[in-house]
C-alpha cells in the first residue's frame, strides 16, 4: 500500500488504500450520528467532542498493523488522524453531509459542493467515500420528487469530480424499507442488486454494498456490476461478519471490506485505558480475522476493472 499523498496536483488511486495484494482491509470509523446514538444505548447520551476524538484515535493507534486504510469522517475522525503524527496507511474522507434531509420517512441524496474531492485530499485523504440511499426501483408518484433520479445525479456530480480531481470514488449504498412495504430478504437482495447495478453504470472507483443475504445473490450481484465492490458490516458480530466475507469474495468476488462496528464496537463506553487495551486485543484479533476471511479470496480490484497491476 502507498502512503497518501498530499501536493494539490498528485493523483492517488484505490492503491493507496488497498492491501499490497490490491484488496481492502479497510477499518470504517467515519460514523458521528450513529457513533452518539451507541453512546445513548449504554446510557451515554451526550459524549464530549474529546470523547469521540478519543475513541477514534485508539482505533487507528490499535487496528493500524492490519489495516490498509482507515475511513474517517472531518468532524471526530480528521482530528484523531492528526494526533497520530506519520502513518502509512491510507485514509477515505467521508464527503457525505453529516445531516442529509429527508421526504417524509425517506432519505434524500445531498451533496456540498464544498466537500469536493480536493476538499477530501487537503484532509489527508486518498479517497472519496460517498453514502447515498438508493433504491432504484422506487415508484415515481406524480407531484413527488423523484428520490432515485436525485441520488443518481448526485452520485454522477461525485463521481466526475473525483475523475477531475485524480482522486478514486467510493460510493456506499444502505437500502432502506419503503413506506407500507414489507421488505422481505428476497425483496431486500433484488434491492441491493438493482441499486448496485445503477450506481456501477456512472462509473464509480469502487462500491460498498450491504451483503446480499446469500451465496445466489452474490452470484447474481458479481454478473450485474462491473466495478470492484467491498462488502460493510453493517454491525454484525464478528463471527457472522468473516462467513459474510467468505461468501462475498468466493460466490460474488469481492474484493475485500470496509467495516467498523464488527471490529470495534464492544469499545464504545470503556475508560481510555481500558478501551485501548481491548482494541488492540480483541479488536485488533477481530480485524485480523477478516484479513484472514479474505486472503486468497478477494479479488484484486484492478482485475476486477481490467487495469494492468
Amino acid at each position: 500500500m502507498s502512503s497518501p499523498t498530499s501536493p494539490e496536483t498528485a493523483t492517488t488511486t484505490l492503491d493507496d488504500i488497498a492491501t499490497t495484494d490490491g484488496t481492502f482491509a479497510v477499518v470504517a470509523m467515519d460514523q458521528r450520528n450513529t457513533l452518539k446514538r451507541m453512546y445513548a444505548a449504554i446510557g451515554v447520551d451526550d459524549p464530549s467532542p474529546d470523547e469521540l476524538v478519543g475513541i477514534k484515535g485508539d482505533v487507528l493507534a490499535a487496528l493500524a498493523p492490519s489495516a490498509s486504510a482507515f475511513l474517517l469522517d472531518p468532524t471526530y475522525g480528521i482530528p484523531a488522524l492528526a494526533q497520530q503524527g506519520r502513518h502509512d496507511y491510507g485514509v477515505l474522507v467521508a464527503a457525505e453531509p453529516e445531516k442529509r434531509p429527508r421526504y417524509g420517512d425517506e432519505p434524500r441524496a445531498a451533496r456540498d459542493p464544498q466537500q469536493d474531492a480536493r476538499w477530501v485530499r487537503d484532509q489527508g485523504g486518498s479517497a472519496v467515500k460517498y453514502l447515498v440511499q438508493l433504491r432504484a426501483d422506487r415508484p415515481i408518484t406524480p407531484g413527488e420528487p423523484d428520490l432515485a433520479a436525485e441520488v443518481v445525479d448526485v452520485v454522477r456530480q461525485v463521481v466526475d469530480d473525483c475523475r477531475d480531481a485524480g482522486v478514486p470514488s467510493v460510493v456506499e449504498n444502505l437500502i432502506y424499507q419503503l413506506p407500507g412495504e414489507e421488505l422481505t430478504p428476497e425483496r431486500r437482495a433484488d434491492a441491493i442488486i438493482e441499486a448496485a447495478v445503477r450506481l456501477d453504470d456512472l462509473g464509480p472507483d469502487l462500491l460498498k454494498l450491504e451483503y446480499p443475504g446469500s451465496p445466489e445473490a452474490c452470484r447474481r450481484l458479481s454478473e450485474e456490476i462491473s466495478s470492484p465492490w467491498a462488502v460493510l458490516s453493517a454491525g454484525v458480530d464478528a463471527s457472522v461478519f468473516t462467513d459474510v466475507l467468505k461468501i462475498s469474495c468466493d460466490e460474488g468476488g469481492a474484493s475485500g471490506f470496509i467495516a467498523g462496528r464488527a471490529v470495534w464496537k464492544d469499545a464504545v463506553g470503556m475508560s481510555p485505558p481500558a478501551r485501548r487495551e481491548h482494541l488492540a486485543d480483541a479488536g485488533l484479533r477481530r480485524l485480523e480475522e477478516c484479513v484472514a476471511a479474505i486472503d486468497g479470496r478477494a479479488r484484486p480490484w484492478r482485475d476486477v476493472a481490467g487495469i494492468p497491476s
